[in-house]
């Protein structure tokens, strides 16, 4: 079982703001999404739903019991996988996860994945903190395992993530079945592959400290702090580096403190100084999603995503819980039903096509920048006129200069990746 190694992918960056941090009333969620770079990822709309009692929801890899009822949720997930990488509800909700190492060992049995954990909160919270609740929950019931790539080399983490609703967030981290929660009600925070709870924790597993004492990582003496005890001794390279990116996001942030908008954090996915937007050995940022989640309820929350790898040169496009909100078919990875190499076991032995629509004009589009300076800068422009057009449309919605009717709130984000979709053909 492949655990980690120097080379193995590992990376990702989550970011929030909350009021005084954010320039506006609103909570700004941010999240960059580095995979293995062939990986597609996929926006997927799933309406609310209500189910039979006793009914069972088949996952990546395993089977959990099913709620009564669901909330409508967008995700952008690698295509071959039930979960998700990032994604809202229609509550306003927003969580991201990351990849994560710790003295507890990764299991090699097929379990939840967190990816599995982060769309089974968003469809089933109308809080960030009943969202923790819920990933804590399933946590205990079922832990969390599984390849977290589509290879025939296992590739397994636990995960830690932020949730964030309309009036705060929470840091989720996790070492196998146990965790520790941190609330955060005022300020910026991000996380990036590694611990970051200290000693200011405001939520345990039961048998955390315990479980710490018991395997001989802390003596009971003093303030327990998560991260010191649950950290590995020796970091892999790919977690030093984790490091760097943490902390330039962090003064990133606080350069922005008090000023965070959606384009700051925009910007901040976008830095590829730092690492934040990655491209580096067969691995990049497959998907960014940026969310204003505004503290009055009568303003509608807005999600920015991508659809498309390297937040540089991709459109953010604003989706919007609507009635008339559904499946952009251009942003729709193709199905293979059985046969998909992810339900064959063993697993991954054959590869499939999974490039959706816009993934292949954005390939073309990039291809472009890099070979033909003139058309590639021009496409650069339609890109970045094509994003302001949608900022500017949000602007004017949250500040009560424009009224549109609930279903062209819901076919913004069709309307937006047509027209992108339209500039690449």
């Amino acid at each position: 079982m492949a655990l980690w190694s120097p080379d193995t992918p590992c990376s990702c960056d989550c970011f929030v703001s909350v009021p005084p941090a954010s320039a506006i009333p609103a909570v700004i969620f941010a999240k960059n999404s580095d995979r293995p770079r062939d990986e597609v990822q996929e926006v997927v709309f799933v309406p609310a739903g209500t189910h039979t009692p006793g009914s069972r929801l088949q996952c990546t890899y395993i089977e959990v019991e099913q709620v009564s009822k669901t909330h409508a949720v967008i995700l952008s997930r690698p295509s071959w996988l039930w979960g998700a990488e990032m994604g809202a509800n229609e509550h306003g909700v927003c969580i991201g996860n990351e990849a994560v190492w710790t003295k507890e060992p990764v299991g090699e049995a097929e379990a939840l994945l967190g990816m599995d954990l982060l769309r089974l909160a968003l469809e089933r919270s109308s809080s960030a903190q009943e969202a923790l609740h819920v990933i804590t929950g399933l946590l205990e019931h079922y832990g969390q395992g599984g390849s977290c790539r589509e290879d025939p080399t296992p590739f397994c983490y636990h995960n830690t993530f932020l949730l964030a609703d309309r009036t705060e967030a929470w840091v989720l981290e996790t070492a196998g079945r146990l965790w520790a929660a941190q609330r955060i009600q005022e300020g910026a925070r991000n996380i990036s592959n590694q611990l970051s709870i200290g000693t200011d924790i405001s939520a345990e597993h039961p048998e955390l400290q315990t479980q710490a004492q018991a395997q001989g990582w802390w003596d009971g003496q003093g303030t327990f702090d998560f991260a010191q005890v649950f950290s590995l001794t020796q970091q892999p390279v790919r977690m030093e580096a984790a490091k760097a990116r943490f902390r330039a996001g962090r003064e990133l942030l606080q350069q922005q403190q008090g000023g965070i908008t959606a384009e700051v954090m925009m910007g901040i996915l976008r830095n590829k100084e730092s690492g934040i937007c990655m491209d580096s050995g067969g691995f990049r940022t497959t998907a960014s999603m940026v969310s204003i989640l505004p503290r009055d309820p009568m303003q509608p929350c807005v999600h920015f995503l991508t659809a498309t790898p390297d937040p540089s040169r991709s459109v953010f496009k604003p989706f919007i819980f609507g009635v008339g909100a559904a499946q952009a078919p251009q942003v729709l990875s193709p199905t293979f039903g059985a046969q998909d190499p992810v339900r064959t076991t063993p697993r991954f032995q054959t590869q499939v096509d999974r490039r959706h629509t816009l993934y292949r004009r954005h390939q073309e589009a990039l291809r472009l920048m890099e070979s033909e300076q003139g058309q590639g800068q021009r496409l650069l422009q339609e890109q970045q006129d094509l994003e302001q057009e949608g900022l500017e449309a949000v602007r004017g919605l949250l500040l009560g200069e424009q009224v549109p009717s609930p279903q062209e709130l819901g076919g913004l984000f069709q309307a937006f990746v047509e027209r992108e979709s339209q500039a690449y053909a």
